[in-house]
Protein backbone atom coordinates (compact mmCIF):
# COMPACT_ATOMS: atom_id res chain seq x y z
CA UNK A 1 0.00 0.00 0.00
CA UNK A 2 1.43 3.17 -0.67
CA UNK A 3 1.49 6.62 1.07
CA UNK A 4 1.59 9.05 -1.81
CA UNK A 5 -0.99 11.56 -1.82
CA UNK A 6 -2.11 14.12 -5.17
CA UNK A 7 -1.11 17.77 -2.94
CA UNK A 8 -3.95 19.07 -5.16
CA UNK A 9 -6.85 17.07 -5.37
CA UNK A 10 -5.87 14.18 -2.45
CA UNK A 11 -6.50 11.36 -4.80
CA UNK A 12 -3.97 8.31 -3.76
CA UNK A 13 -3.80 6.57 -7.24
CA UNK A 14 -0.84 7.16 -9.57
CA UNK A 15 0.99 6.28 -12.78
CA UNK A 16 5.16 6.63 -12.80
CA UNK A 17 6.91 6.84 -15.51
CA UNK A 18 10.74 8.16 -16.90
CA UNK A 19 12.22 10.15 -19.44
CA UNK A 20 15.28 11.58 -20.98
CA UNK A 21 16.15 15.04 -22.06
CA UNK A 22 19.68 17.28 -23.23
CA UNK A 23 21.27 19.22 -20.95
CA UNK A 24 23.89 21.68 -21.70
CA UNK A 25 25.04 23.22 -25.88
CA UNK A 26 27.33 19.78 -26.12
CA UNK A 27 24.28 17.63 -25.75
CA UNK A 28 22.36 19.01 -27.74
CA UNK A 29 24.78 19.59 -30.83
CA UNK A 30 24.92 15.54 -30.80
CA UNK A 31 21.47 15.21 -29.65
CA UNK A 32 22.70 13.48 -26.49
CA UNK A 33 19.82 12.69 -23.79
CA UNK A 34 21.81 13.00 -20.44
CA UNK A 35 19.74 13.76 -17.79
CA UNK A 36 16.84 11.32 -16.48
CA UNK A 37 13.94 12.18 -14.70
CA UNK A 38 11.37 10.36 -13.29
CA UNK A 39 7.75 11.65 -13.03
CA UNK A 40 4.78 10.57 -10.19
CA UNK A 41 1.48 12.14 -11.62
CA UNK A 42 -1.84 11.64 -10.05
CA UNK A 43 -4.78 9.85 -12.27
CA UNK A 44 -7.34 11.69 -11.18
CA UNK A 45 -6.60 15.42 -11.61
CA UNK A 46 -3.28 14.97 -14.25
CA UNK A 47 -0.69 16.52 -11.71
CA UNK A 48 2.93 15.38 -12.10
CA UNK A 49 5.76 15.35 -9.82
CA UNK A 50 9.47 14.89 -12.02
CA UNK A 51 12.00 14.36 -9.92
CA UNK A 52 16.33 14.19 -11.15
CA UNK A 53 18.31 11.77 -9.53
CA UNK A 54 21.27 9.39 -10.11
CA UNK A 55 20.26 6.31 -12.44
CA UNK A 56 21.03 4.09 -9.52
CA UNK A 57 19.61 5.94 -7.03
CA UNK A 58 16.54 6.42 -8.88
CA UNK A 59 14.27 3.56 -8.04
CA UNK A 60 15.56 4.14 -4.72
CA UNK A 61 13.87 7.85 -4.52
CA UNK A 62 10.40 6.55 -5.89
CA UNK A 63 10.29 3.50 -3.51
CA UNK A 64 10.96 6.05 -0.29
CA UNK A 65 8.01 8.86 -1.97
CA UNK A 66 5.68 6.42 -3.01
CA UNK A 67 6.03 3.54 -0.34
CA UNK A 68 6.33 1.02 -2.30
Amino acid sequence: MSNWKCVKCGNDSYETDRFQATGGNFAKIFDVQNKRFSTVSCTKCGYTEIYRADPDKLMDILDFLIGS
